[in-house]
């Protein structure tokens, strides 16, 4: 067994790697343009009342500029939005070009060709660690079930080749 170092990360995140997860897009509109970040860190928490969670770390830019927003667009990536994911995330350049996206009256954008679409109000956010846990109330939501899911695992991007029966 290795004992974390928090030092020394990278036997943690190979070890966090091991597990397999889904990608949303946690998109709003600020000064009528989009905004986004991307996280692998989507859990569904309750079913009453409807909240889900993201972690959002603490060193991120651009979540203090969704953390304001009255609604926030969950869009649970799909297979083809591995190039998306990638700009969404990147750092530098026009996150949003050639991404196509629906925007709310209320501001949440939703990514087309999702998964699922989850309207959402930030209930909680919760310090933990070098990130922020932020529980969302569910305020409306809408599955896409011909769409598969794109996943994230060992650090990397994989569609799923087909569902175990």
């Amino acid at each position: 067994m290795i004992v974390p170092d928090p030092d020394e990360t990278g036997p943690l995140r190979r070890v966090y790697g091991t597990f397999p997860s889904g990608v949303v897009a946690v998109c709003a509109l600020r000064d009528a343009a989009p905004v986004g970040i991307v996280a692998s860190s989507f859990v569904a928490v309750s079913m009453n009342p409807p909240l889900v969670s993201v972690c959002v770390q603490h060193t991120s830019t651009t979540w203090p500029l969704l953390a304001d927003r009255p609604r926030l667009g969950l869009s649970v990536l799909g297979t083809t939005h591995d190039r998306a994911c990638r700009q969404i995330a990147s750092k530098t350049g026009d996150r949003f070009a050639g991404i196509g996206y629906t925007a709310t009256g209320e501001g949440a954008v939703l990514l087309h060709g999702a998964a699922a679409w989850l309207d959402c109000s930030i209930d909680t956010v919760i310090s933990a660690g070098d990130h922020d846990l932020v529980l969302l109330r569910v305020e409306a939501m809408q599955p896409h079930e011909k769409v598969a899911p794109l996943v994230f695992h060992g650090s990397r991007l994989h569609a799923l080749s087909a569902l175990a029966s």
